[in-house]
Order: structure tokens, then C-alpha cells, then sequence
């Protein structure tokens, strides 16, 4: 665990406060946020000339190529992380919103928002090799490796299981609302969705494609993000109305805790290495939060840019990935490595 220095811990998002009056001015970070950040800028690798919102991302880890939804832009850029560079770019996709590589079949999965198609493109020449007609705003991807299927939230309400060694949809889970992210936890084959429209979060059994529970939310809305925090068997959820993260007993659903979060936040972490969430949002900035009893406690506010706000953590890298769109600066992947 990180030694805080004594005023981040009275006060969290002091390190972050400096770190953008700093920039405001033109000075150098402050030794603050140098000596006591739990992540640090990396690197920045360049899009190039993409325009409008960039929406989730996906790994091939054997490649250890990252691939970008580039919503605004109809395309999904493949960056090689070696060398830290766009080595290709799919064109002519109608608002691709959810990108997953599934390795046994070498098949990346680009679900669009525009069309409602997910179209499957072959994962070393990328090159098409399949479409999924599901009808309407296909949306996330979840691989699911322990049942060998790929799951994708689309529609009005229900979320696709695509067996990948046939390309193909072989059932649907009905849910009541459009789902945003989703979380499958491998020790009891429960999904749980976000529903917002719904105002809720869905239980579904990944056998039965049933739904088997339902949470119900009060006071609060926009639920988005979502990870599970396995150790603790929570599932954390952050909303945008408040912007605030609810901690949820995978258990039963009941609300632990909750906090106040970074404003329009679209992902959220758990970096079980070091016992901390990381949540990327829109309003530019990145939270750090470490366990605190039942909840969490932010331990830093890190300053990133306007509209910043999907990430991507790969523990087998040791990196938190986050998209920058054009801007004040140029569109960007933003490489943090997370300390110590």
C-alpha cells in the first residue's frame, strides 16, 4: 500500500488539485502528487485524425494489441503496444460502442450502437469474417471464458450469449431495460446488469437465462459503471445522478455503502494487486479509492482531460488504459502505471 502523505490523507483530492493548478500555470507537478500519486502518466499514445466521442476497449493480450471503439469516428483502431502505435484502423461501422477479443476463436466482436449489428473481424489480418444482426443498440461485451461464450447487451432490453466456435446467437436473456455495463462473477455464474432506465440492477443466472433478482435503486440514477470486487464479494456501481458509488452485497443487493465520486463516469476497476478502484470520468479526472471498512475512501483525484471518461485496466500489464478524445489536446490513449 502507498504511504499517503499527511494532507492527502485529510484531505484526498489535494494531489489532484495541485497537479491542475500546476498545469493552469505552466509550472512543474508539485512533489506532492510526484512523491505520494498511486498512478503515474506513462505515456501518451496518439490516435491520429479521430473525431467525437471514443467509447469502450478490448486487449489481445498474445499480441498485446489494444483495440478502441471510436464511436464518433464509425471505426475501431488496433494500437501495438510495443511499439506504441495505430497499426490499423476498421472503417465504415455504424457508432461501434462495445469492442471484446475472444482468443479461442481469434475473433475480435465490434457491437454497434448505430445499427445494432455485432461484426466480427478476424483478430490477426482484421479482416470481416461475420456479422450478428441483434436489431438495436448493441452495446457492451462481456467473454465469458469459463462457459466459452460471449455475451452482448443490445436493445430494449436483453442481453445476447454468442457461441463463438459457431459465430453465432444462441440465446437471449430478456431484461427490463436497455443494459448498460455488466459483470459476470466466475465463483456463482451470476451476471449482474445495470438497468437504468429500469432504475435498477438485474440478477441473471447465466444457465437458466433468467433473470433471478432485482435491486432496486432510490435516489439515485445513471447507473453505468460497474465491476465486481470479488475479494469482498461486492458489487460496485457508480452512478451519474448523483455521482456517487454504491456498494452493493453480491449476496443479496443490499447497500452497504456509498461515496461520493469524480462527475460522468463510464468505467470502473478493481486492481486486486494493490486492493484499490480506479473509476474514469467525463469531467476529467480519474478517482483512486482503497477499502475503508465496509466502503471506500478516495486517496487521490488525479486530473486527466474533458470527456476522458472510458478506461481500460489490464492486470496481466500492470496499466490503466484511458481514451482521450480530440480536444484541448489531440486524441490519445493515456498510459498510467499504477505505484508501487
Amino acid at each position: 500500500m502507498a504511504t499517503l502523505h499527511p494532507l492527502q490523507k485529510m484531505v484526498p483530492e489535494l494531489a489532484g488539485v495541485l497537479v491542475a493548478l500546476a498545469n493552469i500555470f505552466g509550472l512543474p507537478p508539485p512533489a506532492l502528487c510526484a512523491d505520494a500519486s498511486p498512478l503515474q502518466l506513462e505515456t501518451k499514445l496518439p490516435l491520429g485524425d479521430v473525431h467525437g466521442r471514443i467509447d469502450h476497449m478490448a486487449i489481445d493480450l498474445k499480441r498485446k494489441r489494444l483495440f478502441i471503439a471510436e464511436l464518433g469516428n464509425d471505426s475501431v483502431a488496433i494500437v501495438d503496444l510495443a511499439s506504441r502505435n495505430v497499426i490499423s484502423r476498421i472503417s465504415g461501422l455504424k457508432e461501434p460502442q462495445g469492442v471484446g477479443y475472444e482468443p479461442s476463436s481469434d475473433t475480435l466482436y465490434v457491437a454497434n450502437a448505430g445499427d445494432g449489428s455485432v461484426r466480427l473481424f478476424d483478430g490477426n489480418s482484421y479482416k470481416p469474417i461475420g456479422q450478428i444482426e441483434l436489431g438495436d443498440d448493441a452495446d457492451n461485451i462481456r467473454i465469458d471464458a469459463a462457459t466459452n461464450r460471449v455475451f452482448i447487451g443490445y436493445g430494449s432490453g436483453a442481453l445476447a450469449e454468442i457461441d463463438p466456435a459457431t459465430r453465432s446467437k444462441i440465446g437471449d436473456v430478456p431484461l427490463k431495460a436497455h443494459p448498460e455495463s455488466f459483470q459476470i462473477d466466475p465463483d456463482t455464474g451470476h451476471i449482474f446488469v445495470n438497468v437504468p432506465d429500469a432504475h435498477g440492477i438485474a440478477v441473471v443466472d447465466r444457465v437458466s437465462h433468467k433473470q433471478i433478482g432485482e435491486w432496486s435503486i432510490r435516489n439515485r440514477g445513471a447507473n453505468f459503471p460497474m465491476a465486481l470486487d470479488r475479494a469482498r464479494h461486492s458489487v460496485l456501481v457508480i452512478f451519474r445522478a448523483p455521482a456517487e458509488l454504491g456498494v452493493f452485497s453480491a449476496a443479496d443487493g443490499k447497500l452497504t455503502s456509498s461515496m461520493e465520486t469524480c462527475g460522468d463516469a463510464d468505467d470502473v476497476f478493481v486492481d486486486a494487486k494493490r486492493d484499490r478502484v480506479y473509476i474514469s470520468c467525463g469531467a476529467g479526472f480519474l478517482d483512486v479509492l482503497e477499502p475503508d471498512g465496509t466502503g471506500y475512501r478516495r486517496i487521490a483525484r488525479m486530473p486527466t482531460i474533458s470527456g476522458a471518461r472510458t478506461s481500460l485496466f489490464v492486470p496481466e500489464l500492470d496499466r490503466l488504459l484511458v481514451a482521450a478524445r480530440a480536444g484541448p489536446e489531440a486524441p490519445a490513449v493515456w498510459v498510467f502505471r499504477p505505484v508501487p
